[in-house]
């Protein structure tokens, strides 16, 4: 009781006035209520939807034509042995799943998104609710809290070739976001960042060396984009590196030297003092830290993205199964999954879950005041399903597979620039053939400004989205970017969301309820034939 009177408290506070807003943006502890990051996740019950795994847009009703679910389930290429094309045709839900437990999907939040007004709404995504949560964790002891602590400083930003200043390791990433949800128009904005263990930044000497360091991203950058995984076969454009470093032939041209551009052989072994370490295509190696900050939009901000962050990820692979190792871990999970066990994962909020395939995830998001916390261990289940039981990605992960071919894909994230592009493998480019299969620009085609946008009269306008393929006038920032009217929607919504802390029903910011999503699962079939042609790698030639 005490929790939902705050999370109202709070609600009325915010719709008040400016000034009111202003006292609860420090992020910080008051009197009243002391900031305590992980006071939540250890105060929070038992889970209580065990296949929280299974994300929102599962639910999507097709109508037999709609598919979005190509995207995602299509047949596993490479390390990757998850064939599951077949889900677009069925719903193959457990019956603890049948039961859409997103009901956020469903509420009509048009009063609340009317309470809050545009000034209130732009200075709340314009305050930075990271730096806090490091301050908050910096004063937490180890047994207290074992998992991780952000050590990225971002106020002191990225140098010119993408890395953090403050020394920490981490390189900001430039990708092509993967289709649908996770455009800017259907309510986010994220950027990512890379950290490879110790070793691999430092020389053979043992001394920390930028060079060797570019070096092995560029490594871990065309291992990952190998588009054949028996025999290691590619073409990929990187940063100028210097291969004397590794004494072997990247780009095959007979001549090892510095200065080198493309990637055509993969080495055996990792440069520097990361020498003991195999190149595993379509692998990151053990050790691997990645950084996912979900943010809110900000329609001033020329790449839309606001200081605050809605969620903040983390990922370490902290093991690294072979081949039988891998084959091992999905025919587990299938097991599972045919015998209709319901998913258990190790660990817990305070070191986050650990995924079958070597992962460790862990997560952070708002508390009713905006400040960052640890998620729940029901929160935290959210995670375990795209990054552990989908046939398209490499090595669980999405985006650094994605990144901006060479050095133009080392700085922040950025949309401005970038052109549609083909996955691996298709004629048409990508969004031209996403917004094609669903009919719309989201999963469950609530995104009624893009629908006007494309599809006037109910047909798409193909011409409108070929404008931004290469050598078009227009680049995917001015496809995907919603209106200003639309982004602060988008906003408010997500903040009746943050109020009630309703995450266990929903994160999706809905501008109204949503129509074309399934209650509960009636039947099995979804009407539709499956496409098993998606590809998470795009071709960039």
């Amino acid at each position: 009781m005490r929790a939902r009177a705050l999370q109202v408290a709070v609600g009325v506070a915010l719709m008040a006035s400016p000034t009111a807003l202003a006292a609860l943006q420090g992020c910080g502890a008051s009197d009243e209520h002391p900031y305590d990051p992980l006071a939540y996740a250890r105060a929070a019950g038992p889970v209580g939807n065990l296949e929280a795994a299974v994300p929102p847009m599962c639910y999507t009703r097709t109508d037999g034509v709609s598919n979005p679910c190509w995207v995602c389930h299509s047949d596993g290429h490479g390390r990757n042995r998850l064939d599951d094309g077949d889900l677009q045709a069925r719903y193959d839900f457990s019956d603890e799943a049948k039961r859409n437990h997103w009901t956020n999907l469903f509420v009509d939040r048009r009063d609340a998104i009317a309470a809050v007004d545009d000034a209130t709404m732009l200075a709340w995504v314009r305050t930075d609710n990271y730096a806090p949560l490091r301050q908050a964790l910096a004063g937490v002891k180890a047994r207290d809290y074992p998992g991780f602590r952000p050590d990225l400083d971002l106020a002191r930003g990225f140098d010119a070739d993408g890395f953090a200043r403050d020394d920490s390791g981490w390189r900001a990433v430039r990708f092509q976001p993967f289709a649908g949800a996770f455009w800017p128009t259907n309510g986010s904005t994220s950027d990512v960042f890379v950290r490879l263990p110790d070793s691999f930044q430092r020389g053979a000497d043992g001394v920390v060396d930028r060079a060797v360091y570019r070096l092995n991203l560029s490594l871990v950058e065309a291992a990952l984009t190998a588009p054949d995984y028996a025999t290691r076969a590619l073409d990929r454009a990187i940063e100028p590196v210097d291969e004397r470093l590794l004494g072997f032939d990247l780009d095959d041209d007979g001549v090892v030297r510095a200065g080198v551009t493309r990637v055509r052989r993969l080495p055996p072994r990792y440069a520097g003092a990361a020498a003991d370490q195999l190149v595993v295509a379509q692998a990151y190696p053990r050790g691997t830290e990645l950084l996912h900050s979900v943010r809110y939009l900000d329609p001033d901000a020329p790449s839309l993205m606001a200081t605050r962050m809605k969620e903040l990820r983390y990922a370490r692979k902290i093991e690294a199964p072979d081949d039988w190792g891998l084959a091992r871990a999905y025919a587990e999970a299938d097991d599972e999954k045919s015998e209709g066990r319901l998913p258990v994962y190790q660990g817990d909020p305070m070191v986050g879950l650990l995924s079958g395939y070597g992962w460790q995830l862990q997560g952070f998001i708002e508390d009713a005041e905006g400040r960052l916390r640890v998620q729940s261990a029901e929160e935290h289940r959210s995670c375990m399903g795209c990054h552990g039981h989908l046939g398209v990605t490499i090595d669980q992960s999405f985006a650094l597979p994605r990144k901006v071919p060479g050095a133009d894909g080392w700085r922040p994230q950025d949309l401005r620039g970038l052109h549609d592009r083909p996955q691996l493998g298709h004629v048409d480019a990508e969004v031209l053939t996403y917004v094609r299969r669903v009919g719309g620009g989201d999963e469950t085609r609530s995104n009624d400004e893009l629908l006007a946008r494309l599809f006037p009269g109910g047909t798409l306008a193909e011409h409108e989205v070929t404008r931004t393929a290469p050598g078009g006038d227009r680049d995917l920032a001015w496809l995907l970017a919603p209106s200003r009217a639309r982004a602060l929607a988008l906003d408010k919504a997500y903040l009746a969301i943050v109020r009630e802390q309703s995450f266990i029903h929903g994160r999706d910011a809905m501008l109204r309820p949503a129509t074309r999503v399934h209650r509960t699962i009636e039947t099995d079939g979804t009407g539709l034939e499956p496409r098993r042609d998606a590809r998470l790698l795009l071709d960039w030639r």
